[in-house]
């Protein structure tokens, strides 16, 4: 599993700006951002080099931010992989919560998972799926 960084924002000009200028300013690297918004306020997840330090520096600025444990799974960039993972979690009654993904090197794709349930990356490990440790995951 990795730690997630998460920010609750308002949905108003120059907020999510002023997060990531906070978290750049303390010298920690984001490697990945997703936003879903409403009319109101919006969440974003972000994948970083140290995301207690960062929730740290966001609760300090007066941002409401917490750390999440999700699953990071690499994926073959092709037709079909991620609707191939997403079975197996139904077929195996874990329920996704969440999940985004991203483009890596060598023909691979990062999909992170919310997933409920205590056992979900041992049961995607004896699948066959590989998931990721925050070290191989932001390797240089």
């Amino acid at each position: 599993m990795i730690s997630q960084l998460t920010i609750f924002l308002e949905n108003r000009k120059g907020h999510l700006a002023s997060a990531t200028r906070a978290i750049s300013d303390a010298g920690i690297n984001m490697h990945a951002l997703y936003l879903a918004d409403t009319e109101d306020f919006g969440v974003a997840r972000i994948l970083c080099d140290t995301p207690e330090r960062a929730k740290e520096v966001l609760v300090e600025g007066g941002f409401r931010a917490a750390v999440t444990k999700v699953i990071a799974v690499e994926l073959d960039d092709e037709p079909g992989s991620l609707a191939t993972l997403l079975e197996l979690c139904d077929d195996e009654d874990m329920n996704v919560e969440y999940a985004y993904c991203f483009i890596a090197d060598g023909g691979k794709v990062i999909d992170v998972l919310k997933i409920g349930g205590e056992n979900a990356e041992s049961v995607l490990a004896e699948r066959g799926y590989k998931t990721l440790e925050a070290s191989s995951l932001y390797a240089e």
